[in-house]
């Protein structure tokens, strides 16, 4: 039998949408990666891609991944566990993640079509996400 506490009440603070958004972008990340890969090694075979800019491009995504899982990890557990420091720290790192992102759209040797699309939608998940980030933590602080 539950015991009622008297002058304490709990609310869940958690933000629902951003941890839902957390696992659909992990989900699409994992695609994003891939298809990237299988993209860059494309390019590699059939267009004359300078070797000079095929390690730092493999360098770039393989770090973006780090970030990523990162990003995933600190957002998920300060969403969770209602604080505020892991999903700002998820914030910051969300900025990295973004700069890289936008690396692959603009800056890379050769951009295709699949590039743009699939960064168009990678960056729009990582604004939302920071958008719900930002009334989470503000939630957690009030």
């Amino acid at each position: 039998m539950a015991v009622a506490r008297r002058g304490r009440t709990s609310s869940v603070l958690s933000s629902v949408p951003l941890q839902i958004l957390f696992y659909v972008n992990g989900i699409y990340y994992i695609f994003y990666f891939l298809a990237t890969l299988a993209m860059i090694v494309y390019k590699s075979q059939v267009f004359s891609y300078p070797d000079d800019f095929l390690g730092p491009d493999l360098a770039l995504l393989f770090i973006m991944a780090i970030l990523e899982v990162l990003r995933l990890y600190l957002g998920s557990k300060g969403n969770l566990t209602e604080e505020e420091a892991p999903l700002g720290l998820s914030l910051v790192i969300t900025v990295g993640s973004v700069i890289l992102s936008v690396y692959f759209l603009v800056w890379q040797t050769y951009v295709l079509k699949a590039d743009v699309i699939i960064n168009a939608v990678l960056l729009f998940t990582y604004g939302l996400e920071s958008v719900l980030k930002v009334i989470a933590i503000a939630a957690f602080v009030s």
